[in-house]
């Protein structure tokens, strides 16, 4: 969960180029493209897209470079302060992309949120290694995002993380676990939307045949503190991988450390019912409503 110090010299120059061409800022801080009227039509109408690059790492003699899929709202300007949400995708750590959440991001966008997809490194599938990778790739992207508040038009007191299955764990990790601070920067996100995930990697939970008995180590269920954030919490009540007794408890204890914490179960759903390509988009829309609730309550939108 350390960062790889070999990539210090490359962060920094990614820094570098996502503030000149990534962000396309100019000195006063206008997008360059908006100097398009083709662009500047679309941005009225629609959320704006981008990919940028976040972290350069060596892996098995290779150099792997990660990406961030950003959503901005159409009014979205380099000085403003709006809150975000960083999103990582599900897949057992060991498969899916970002584009799960697109669907989510540009429905948030739309009502002022700038929104963010974070790609990590997966694990092998053959090889029952601890998924240190994927939790390192994720603490890097939270505190990128958060260092470049400035350029991203956002509040770096204000950063949800979400996500899915394996990347709800990666999202309640961050959350759940000990701060650790890179250069003044938290990894720790402001508040958790939890699709239903993988959180409970103890004896029995999800997960333990990878970290076995250092799931204190890796676990968010179990290291749940009274400085955690807020947390919103979507689970099927057919979920084959976590049985609705496992989100009671995390709710109950994390009410108990006096922590704001929401449940919601949907009966006889399964496992990944919440995607927008599910049903119709029929569940995706009900969470998305319960989201939206979540995030108006807790005074991030209108």
């Amino acid at each position: 969960m350390r960062l790889v110090r070999c990539t210090k010299i490359r962060f920094g120059l990614i820094a570098w180029s996502v503030a000149i061409y990534s962000l396309g800022l100019l000195g006063n801080d206008r997008p360059l493209w908006a100097d398009s009227p083709k662009a500047a039509s679309a941005a009225s109408q629609a959320p704006t897209e981008h990919t940028l690059n976040y972290k350069t790492v060596s892996t098995s003699g290779k150099d792997v470079t990660l990406k961030i899929d950003w959503t901005r709202p159409a009014d979205w300007k380099a000085s403003d302060r709006r809150p975000a949400v960083v999103f990582f995708h599900g897949g057992g750590w060991v498969g899916g992309a970002p584009g799960q959440f697109a669907a989510h991001s540009e429905e948030l966008a739309k009502l002022g949120m700038v929104c963010f997809r974070a790609q990590y490194r997966l694990l092998p599938k053959k090889n029952p290694i601890k998924p240190d990778r994927c939790i390192e790739d994720a603490s890097d992207a939270i505190r990128y995002i958060r260092s470049h508040a400035a350029e991203f038009g956002i509040d770096p007191d204000r950063v949800a993380a979400g996500g899915g299955s394996a990347g709800g764990h990666l999202a309640a990790f961050l959350g759940m676990m000990d701060d650790v601070a890179v250069d003044g920067v938290s990894r720790k996100p402001n508040a958790l939307l939890l699709f239903n995930p993988v959180y409970d990697n103890g004896p029995g939970g999800w997960g333990t045949g990878r970290v076995g008995d250092a799931y204190a180590d890796y676990s968010p269920a179990h290291n749940i503190t009274s400085d955690d954030p807020p947390a919103i919490v979507f689970l099927g009540t057919a979920d084959s991988l976590i049985p609705v007794a496992t989100g009671k408890k995390f709710q109950a204890e994390s009410r108990a450390a006096g922590l704001k914490s929401d449940l919601h179960l949907y009966e006889g759903q399964p496992h990944g019912f919440f995607n927008a390509t599910r049903d119709g988009g029929k569940h995706y829309r009900d969470t998305m409503a319960k989201t939206i609730d979540f995030l108006k309550s807790n005074g991030w939108i209108q």
